[in-house]
């Protein structure tokens, strides 16, 4: 007996130790990849491919918002498995804090605050922090043995295969019943004892259970408990009911193809580079969004401005006008002086209501990205009144190009997103590689029966006589060796039962009464292998498309630093250029009007000198909006927006950003935000 259970005991012993080494494997597994995401995540200086290290200088990782790459937590509420993740409504409405902008009619905007707004209420921000979302379900799907789904509606192309079994547990069960009637063609043999056709009726109920895991090393372990209860009218049992309990431990490992750690996780792997590849097109979409509040901020102040200066350009215009037309009246001048002074002043007219619907427009496009809602009752013909003037800075960036170009790389969600793509891209390379191997598997499985039931105990009351009449030859004529014997009497009479059930059949099991042990390799060996030689073709091509794709947003950024760093001293020289070409049309203005009013000049080349002084006044407004542009243009091609704006990505995935307001009066961040 101590011998059975030792066996039994052996077992299961190694069946759990085959079982626990690959966890363990998972885990050093685990920690390795944390251990090489760890090292990989350092800063470097130049790697292959001329890729540069950006985690360093990025501030791109987000700490708000919910975090779909986990799951809900399964104990111990068991049921949450079984249940959708939750998932909160989109926000449609204006945040709190636009409203406390508005005094008496007008939007009282810093740029700070548009900025701000725009992070808690731009709709193209709000779709975009769905992005890192989707990519953490991808993340939760990987962790399970899938692949992930891909970003937005681009399909993920899956090559070669992935896990051999689920890495989340699997539980399956069953319950079963049966009844069937047979008829019986050989009584004696199914020991009905009759000669007429019987009908032997068998019952059999199943009662099974299993248990399913892979692993992170290729590792399946599987656990059956099988039970079964059977009974038949048939006496040719020798336990009726009899009842048999099996347990199975089977586990297998991959030799070949899909050995390794890499080959069974790259989806995990694989997805956490999406997840930081969506954090960084989220925050490339920031960027972008913040860059063309800005520009959008800058237009409306060029168009408010200009609208004042052709203000001033039709007042002078109707002055000289004015003044005409008194002289004509006196007779003074001549009527073509009027007409020229008219001319002038429908001219300057025009070109104001020029001026105001641009304004109208820039209000237009500036509150579209500010909102989430630009009809919201409060807004309805509300005006922007920026608070926020041109400055004119008195130094330009001073940076050479190539210093430039690697602050760059160094910062642009371009170039991580890049990266990232490039590392899965060798991912796949190794995984699809090791997908070329033939598939030599090695198992071993360990098996313990059980049986037990009801035994009839049942006594013969006949007994076998020789049968003296028979003939002595048989009817081929050879001579019987003995005479036949017969049997007189009942074959059998049921003396009683000797019950027993589930729990013997399970001590039997455990007694190791009836153990199987099996082991063995299974080789799969295909011919050709074109379908895997094509997979990892695909792998390769993709690689080297990434490795251009990575030079190309190299160049891109070459190309967007020279052109900011261009367009940042032009814009700046121009300004110079501008201002001085102001004063000098308002000092020629200035000495035609006292030309005319002394009677040596005419009116023609006063409206002539307002002119140019009105053109150069729009041309000097419009050369400092494009220096402002060129600045918030040169920040974003450097990557550089973020931190000018000190805007943390957590703020703006939460969709609130928490600052100093800039307006006298207005709430705190946390009452805004209505907390």
């Amino acid at each position: 007996m101590i011998g059975r259970h030792t066996h039994f005991a052996v077992g299961i012993l190694t069946a759990a130790s085959l079982v626990v080494s690959p966890v363990y494997a998972q885990s050093q597994g685990s920690q390795s990849q944390d251990t090489q995401a760890q090292s990989t995540s350092q800063p470097q200086t130049q790697t292959q491919a001329g890729m540069i290290s950006t985690d360093q200088s990025r501030n791109l990782k987000p700490t708000l918002g919910p975090d779909y790459s986990n799951g809900p937590r399964w104990f111990p509420n068991f049921i949450s498995s079984y249940k959708p993740i939750k998932m909160p409504e989109p926000v449609l409405t204006n945040s709190p804090r636009l409203d406390q902008l508005v005094q008496d009619g007008k939007l009282m905007l810093s740029l700070e605050d548009a900025v701000s707004i725009a992070l808690e209420n731009n709709l193209d921000i709000s779709v975009q922090r769905f992005t890192p979302w989707i990519a953490q379900t991808d993340l939760l799907r990987a962790k399970a043995g899938g692949a992930a789904r891909g970003l937005g509606s681009s399909s993920n192309v899956v090559l070669g295969s992935g896990p051999s079994a689920s890495f989340d547990p699997i539980f399956t069960t069953g319950v079963n019943w049966s009844r069937a009637s047979n008829p019986v063609n050989n009584p004696f043999l199914s020991g009905t004892g009759t000669t007429t056709v019987p009908i032997l009726t068998d019952y059999n109920a199943n009662y099974n259970f299993g248990y399913t895991q892979g692993f992170h090393t290729g590792t399946v372990a599987s656990i059956a408990f099988d039970n079964n209860r059977f009974s038949t009218t048939s006496r040719a049992q020798l336990f009726n009911p009899a009842v048999q309990s099996t347990m199975t431990f089977t586990i297998s490992q991959p030799l070949l193809n899909g050995f390794g750690i890499l080959q069974n996780t790259r989806f995990i792997v694989e997805a956490k580079n999406t997840v930081k590849v969506a954090d960084s097109i989220f925050a490339q979409q920031v960027i972008t969004t913040v860059s063309a509040v800005a520009n959008d901020y800058w237009e409306l102040v060029f168009a408010r401005e200009n609208v004042k200066v052709q203000e001033a350009a039709v007042g002078v215009s109707t002055k000289l006008y004015s003044d005409n037309k008194k002289q004509l009246e006196i007779g003074t001048m001549a009527p073509l002086d009027v007409l020229t002074a008219e001319s002038q002043l429908a001219t300057d007219q025009q070109n104001l209501i020029v001026a105001q619907t641009n304004k109208l427009q820039q209000e237009t496009i500036l509150l579209v990205a500010i909102t989430k809602n630009p009809l919201a009752g409060n807004l309805i013909g509300v005006e922007i009144v920026p608070t926020t003037p041109i400055s004119t800075p008195d130094v330009i960036e001073n940076i050479t190009l190539p210093d430039a170009v690697t602050e760059a790389w160094q910062k642009r969600p371009e170039i991580q997103q890049a990266e990232l793509n490039l590392k899965n891209a060798g991912i796949e390379v190794k995984a699809t590689r090791n997908a070329l191997l033939p598939q030599l598997n090695i198992f071993g499985q360990y098996s313990a029966t059980g049986l037990s039931g009801n035994q009839i105990t049942s006594t013969p009351t006949g007994a076998f006589s020789a049968d003296l009449n028979a003939p002595v030859v048989d009817s081929a004529g050879i001579p019987h060796s003995f005479p036949p014997l017969v049997f007189v009497g009942s074959p059998v009479t049921t003396t009683g039962i000797n019950p027993a059930g589930l729990g013997d059949a399970l001590r039997s099991m455990i007694n190791n009464n009836f153990p199987t042990y099996a082991a063995g390799l299974n080789l799969t060996l295909p011919i050709r292998n074109r379908s895997a030689q094509a997979d990892s073709a695909r792998a390769l091509l993709d690689e080297r498309q990434q490795q251009v794709q990575y030079r190309s947003t190299q160049n891109i950024i070459v190309l967007n630093v020279r052109n900011a760093l261009i367009a940042l001293q032009q814009d700046r020289a121009q300004v110079a250029a501008a201002g001085k070409a102001r004063e000098l049309a308002q000092q020629t203005l200035d000495a035609e009007q006292k030309k005319y009013q002394l009677g040596s000049s005419t009116s023609y080349n006063v409206v002539l000198r307002s002119r140019d002084l009105t053109a150069a006044q729009g041309t000097e407004l419009r050369a400092k909006a494009n220096l402002e542009e060129a600045v918030v243009n040169f920040n974003q091609a450097m990557g550089r927006t973020l931190e000018v704006n000190h805007i943390i990505v957590a703020d703006a995935r939460g969709g609130k950003v928490y600052r100093e307001p800039n307006i006298p009066g207005t709430p705190e961040p946390d009452a805004v935000m209505g907390k």
